[in-house]
């Protein structure tokens, strides 16, 4: 008698994890890399607008970082789960939610930042 017995793996439950890697890291390096370099679009600013968009973009950029962390965090539980049966859910959903995290992010971010004309 098996301690394992009824639970078990299930073929190709690796894919959307691996498709969602695939996807989301080099589009959360992206993300980063834009928001990181975005304050350039303030070189020519001075004053207030220069103060306003300082504020909006540390703000804005802190919650980028944040959405990609959670994006990555998404990979990582949705590779985690046991592959089971019961799981194959889980996984493709988890597995979804992050490149959308990556996406709803920037989209957060952009709409933050104080642009300046």
């Amino acid at each position: 008698m098996s301690i394992t017995q009824g639970t078990s793996s299930v073929r190709g439950t690796w894919v959307g994890p691996l498709i969602a890697t695939v996807v989301t890291l080099p589009a959360a390096l992206v993300a980063y890399i834009i928001g990181g370099l975005s304050p350039m679009a303030c070189d020519a600013c001075d004053g207030a607008e220069a103060e306003r968009f300082t504020q909006g973009f540390d703000t804005a950029f802190t919650f980028l970082q944040v959405g990609l962390l959670a994006s990555v965090a998404l990979l990582l539980v949705g590779w985690s789960l046991p592959r089971t049966e019961e799981n194959v859910a889980r996984r493709r959903l988890f597995a979804a939610l992050a490149p959308g995290t990556v996406v709803l992010s920037v989209i957060l971010f952009v709409g933050i930042v104080p642009w300046p004309n």
